[in-house]
């Protein structure tokens, strides 16, 4: 399954479609020119246990390395992601 991207330079998504539904979606919102938040995961129950969401973390994660930007994860499970990874802890605000 492919992660797409959308961003409008004040908020983006990371995102799965299937049959032009979302069924995978991580939100966040810039806050300044080298930070985003993360504050919304969510997956649909048909993905369950396949590890999506860590995978949503982990494009996110990505994204902010290419870009050198920052990620404070406001959302319960994007935090508890960062908190379990620490190869992730060079891009936490």
């Amino acid at each position: 399954m492919e992660i797409a991207q959308k961003d409008d330079g004040r908020r983006g998504e990371f995102y799965i479609e299937d049959q032009g539904e979302k069924i995978a979606q991580m939100t966040y919102v810039w806050a300044g020119p080298h930070k985003i938040i993360i504050d919304h995961t969510e997956v649909s129950p048909v993905l369950k246990g396949k590890s999506i969401g860590s995978q949503l973390v982990k494009r996110a994660v990505d994204f902010a390395r290419e870009k050198q930007i920052k990620i404070l994860p406001l959302c319960p499970f994007a935090k508890k992601v960062f908190d379990k990874t620490s190869e992730y802890k060079d891009v936490l605000f």
